[in-house]
């Protein structure tokens, strides 16, 4: 049985969508921590409307925050707790992604992800195995899960953005080139890169500015 994932929500500037943009957040915070980027990209995409989900679990290392699955070295979980709880929150991310399809009656290709960190994992993950391709992938700071898996498994080759900043020391900045090496294997033909110079585990302005540029051309406007 899937869980039901607690959302934020912002209408689109126009009061019409015609696009959604979805935020998925890293290990430990929520959604409320990437809402805050609907600002800067609001005015740019007046017909978008955002969500921002909280991950399905309490995070252990984290408190206050959620997580989409256990990380072991981080919380002391067993592996196959992370694997059951990837499992888990896929099915989950699945079925919310579809309620907003539903509920919005937009189209896949009308529909972008935007993950940080454990949630690039999520949206890298996701998106290819979804029956029609979705508009695109945007993966901040994070890697590609199980890659020897995706050729077999993707149904659908959304075109990605993936970003990374040359400073971070929690997802090795080798985790881009792997990613990048590995969709291209599995017969992905639009993915794109872009190393945030300077940058730590975040996103800097000049590579949400990138990433602006690439929803604007994949969702039309």
């Amino acid at each position: 049985m899937t869980r039901v994932l607690q959302s934020d929500r912002r209408e689109a500037a126009s009061g019409q969508t015609r696009s959604v943009i979805v935020f998925l957040h890293g290990y430990g915070a929520n959604g409320a921590d990437l809402m805050g980027l609907a600002d800067p990209l609001a005015e740019h995409l007046p017909d978008t409307t955002f969500y921002a989900p909280d991950a399905p679990e309490n995070c252990a290392g984290a408190p206050m925050g959620y997580q989409w699955f256990p990380i072991p070295w981080i919380d002391n979980s067993s592996e196959e707790e992370a694997e059951r709880g990837m499992r888990a929150a896929v099915e989950d991310l699945n079925a919310y992604l579809m309620g907003i399809l539903d509920d919005e009656d937009i189209l896949p290709e009308q529909l972008v992800l935007i993950g940080f960190s454990q949630g690039t994992m999520m949206a890298l993950h996701v998106a290819p195995r979804f029956e029609e391709a979705i508009g695109g992938v945007i993966g901040f700071s994070g890697r590609l899960l199980v890659p020897e898996l995706l050729k077999d498994e993707a149904k659908s080759y959304p075109s990605i953005l993936l970003l990374h900043g040359d400073q971070d020391d929690v997802v090795p900045p080798q985790s881009l080139p792997e990613a990048v090496e590995a969709l291209q294997a599995a017969d992905f033909k639009e993915v794109y890169a872009h190393v945030m110079k300077g940058t730590a585990h975040g996103i800097s302005p000049e590579g949400l500015g990138v990433a602006l540029a690439f929803m604007r051309d994949k969702l039309g406007m």
